[in-house]
């Protein structure tokens, strides 16, 4: 496992176009952003992104975007981006949707060395499309293939000097999934310890083939609501 002293380091002479990329995070908790944005800087074209959505406008995956990175998107969610939903429309960008939770078990068998499964969701519905079926104790279920990407990015709070990684919360959300489906995998950490207890240990390092130690860095909020002070509240 290698330590990398800055995001470039880590994603040096890995990166090439058109290879696919497997991104950890939900919205923009828990993304590897400062990966994000060290691929932004390659300059790599033709990227097929995987992730449960594309960030916002501006931030997150949605750097790719702005920067006409990226040619293909598996993902189950658009609404958050206008950019994601405009260059969908306008026949700019190949989108394959996929339910959430079959997205993530897509990562997790391409982790597990399973090449496909079977699902009831889905079935009837245009997900369905161009996919086999099959009958099992008389219901039918779709068959979904797993996802192994050229390279996974992740975000994680804690990491070790032996790659092994421990999220934080929500943070949590499609990293590990994503970690297992890589042939080869970053983690960004907040938090860099000489070593994890095993039994606290969310991704075993044996996964994790290059680390890089990013601490401070801004967390972003996709929506801020707010509510009045109620009258005579502390400040």
């Amino acid at each position: 496992m290698m330590l990398a002293t800055s995001p470039g380091e880590a994603i040096d002479g890995l990166l090439r176009d058109h290879m696919t990329l497997a991104v950890g995070g939900f919205g923009l908790c828990g993304i590897p952003s400062a990966l994000i944005e060290a691929v932004r800087d390659s300059g790599v074209t033709g990227l097929t992104i995987v992730s449960n959505n594309m960030g916002v406008d501006g931030k997150g995956l949605g750097l790719l975007l702005e920067n006409g990175q990226v040619s293909k998107v598996i993902a189950s969610y658009v609404g958050e981006n206008r950019l994601f939903a405009r260059q969908y429309l306008d026949g700019e960008l190949d989108v394959e949707f996929a339910p959430q939770g079959t997205l993530a078990e897509r990562l997790r068998a391409g982790g597990a060395g399973i090449p496909a499964f079977y699902t009831r969701t889905g079935v009837g519905t245009v997900v369905a499309e161009g996919k086999p079926t099959a009958e099992f104790d008389g219901v039918t279920y779709l068959q979904e293939r797993a996802i192994v990407a050229d390279l996974a990015l992740v975000h994680a709070h804690t990491g070790d000097r032996f790659g092994n990684l421990r999220y934080r919360l929500a943070a949590r959300n499609f990293n590990p999934a994503a970690a297992t489906s890589g042939r080869v995998t970053i983690a960004e950490v907040e938090h860099l310890v000489d070593a994890i207890d095993p039994e606290l240990v969310q991704t075993p390092g044996v996964y994790v083939h290059r680390l890089v130690h990013v601490p401070d860095r801004p967390k972003h909020i996709e929506q801020h609501t707010t509510r009045p002070r109620p009258e005579g509240a502390p400040a």
